[in-house]
């Protein structure tokens, strides 16, 4: 496997392959992956829990890889993201002694809310640890689905930490998000629901923070469909599969920072790498921008809020949509985005896409000026959004003024023709 390469020839239509379960028997340790069995199991556990999720035709991605691509609506899940599947998985699979003690998790979203209400759910008592700079609509949906929620510590290592010297001194039972067979095989009934619902499918695009996911999706379809080409997606910022993979074995960043939290994990998970190592036919990275864009053209065009992380599938085709082969169908994790985060990135999303455009001008001081340059934006059919006017300034001369500008633009085509426009006019641009 190699990352941001397209599929091997051997995923090739009619191509053979050992079964999942084979390309991973010969992995030791305490935790050993699931297998199909693991999988089936968790989706009969799961029927009257997990909702089948929809699976929605993209008309505009289908035209830019020039093949059918469809939406897998997990950010339409229950408590709004995939988590609910493993938590539930791993919770049900307790003895009565383990119950009793209760469940704890540590989370700064959705796997706290996935945590939060299976064990609501199955009667079991949870705690959930939450940085104390998450999110209040994620902090308030996790008590209201539950559980009982202690903020602790400015980043998830150090919410991490309590969780676990919680379960030490308590007996609670700890609640992996990512590394636990359970988990996995919870996961990986989302594959199953993919060849029943697009049996045509030739890829499947997800993202990958810890693992969990692309390892469940990756063991059950190759399971049953070993044709079928398995794409996990990572942020750059937060990319561990890649140096781990050709290091053989799981190695931390020393910093991940991307605005897609729910892949924003330093470190793969013993149990999931294994599995990806063994059966995940690429592993691809996208830049913020592209988050950011990706999450605009859900929004604008499927009408579906989707966090940064569930967009990461759409932000990889979007990038390269030459190195897919459809149809295809893009796994959308969760929506369970912060209003305020939502704001910025759709901001982010509209300047990369060429649909605002910042500039600063240096202009004479005088009156009627302003109104000059705001006729010729108009004329370049430029929208102004905020001006701010700069008459006092040591960079300034006695006769000069700055203006910075936010416009509304349609494009970087549009944006280049307004800041030709005003050269054209006689104004100095400085950036």
């Amino acid at each position: 496997m190699a990352a941001n390469s397209a599929n091997p020839a051997s995923d090739a239509p009619g191509a053979t392959r050992a079964p999942a379960s084979a390309a991973l028997s010969a992995t030791p340790g305490p935790l050993a992956p699931p297998g199909l069995e693991e999988i089936l199991a968790a989706q009969k556990a799961l029927a009257s829990v997990a909702r089948v999720t929809a699976l929605e035709g993209s008309r505009h991605l289908s035209r830019l890889i020039s093949a059918p691509v469809h939406l897998k609506c997990e950010n339409l899940q229950r408590t709004g993201s995939f988590k609910i599947r493993g938590a539930y998985t791993r919770i049900a699979a307790l003895g009565p002694r383990e119950r009793a003690r209760g469940v704890v998790a540590a989370s700064a979203g959705n796997h706290a809310q996935g945590v939060a209400l299976a064990a609501t759910l199955l009667g079991v008592r949870a705690t959930v640890f939450m940085p104390m700079g998450a999110a209040l609509p994620k902090v308030a949906a996790t008590r209201e689905y539950g559980a009982d929620v202690r903020l602790h510590g400015h980043v998830v290592d150090e919410t991490l930490a309590a969780a676990q010297e919680y379960a030490q001194e308590t007996g609670a039972v700890f609640i992996h998000p990512f590394d636990h067979p359970d988990v996995i095989a919870g996961q990986g009934t989302i594959g199953l629901e993919i060849l029943e619902q697009c049996p045509e499918v030739r890829t499947i695009v997800l993202g990958m923070g810890g693992g969990g996911l692309a390892a469940g999706v990756a063991l059950a379809v190759k399971s049953l469909r070993p044709d079928v080409a398995v794409v996990g997606v990572q942020a750059a910022g937060a990319a561990a599969y890649p140096p781990s993979l050709a290091a053989g074995r799981p190695v931390a960043l020393d910093s991940a920072a991307t605005m897609a939290d729910g892949i924003r994990v330093a470190r793969p998970g013993d149990v999931p790498f294994k599995i990806v190592g063994a059966l995940l036919d690429d592993v691809r990275t996208v830049t913020e921008d592209e988050l950011s864009s990706a999450l605009l053209l859900c929004l604008e065009r499927a009408k579906l809020v989707v966090e940064p992380a569930g967009a990461s599938p759409v932000a990889a085709l979007l990038s390269a949509p030459e190195a897919f082969d459809g149809p295809v169908v893009a796994v959308l994790s969760g929506g369970n985005v912060d209003p305020l985060v939502l704001q910025r990135t759709l901001r982010h999303g509209m300047a990369a896409a060429g649909r605002y455009l910042s500039l600063r001008l240096r202009l004479p001081d005088r009156p009627g000026v302003l109104a000059a340059l705001l006729g010729e934006l108009s004329v370049a059919d430029a929208n102004v959004l905020s001006v701010n006017h700069v008459r006092t300034d040591p960079r300034l001369r006695m006769d000069e003024a700055e203006v910075e500008l936010q416009l509304e633009t349609q494009g970087h085509e549009h944006c280049a023709e307004v800041t030709a426009a005003l050269h054209r006019a006689g104004y100095t641009v400085l950036g």
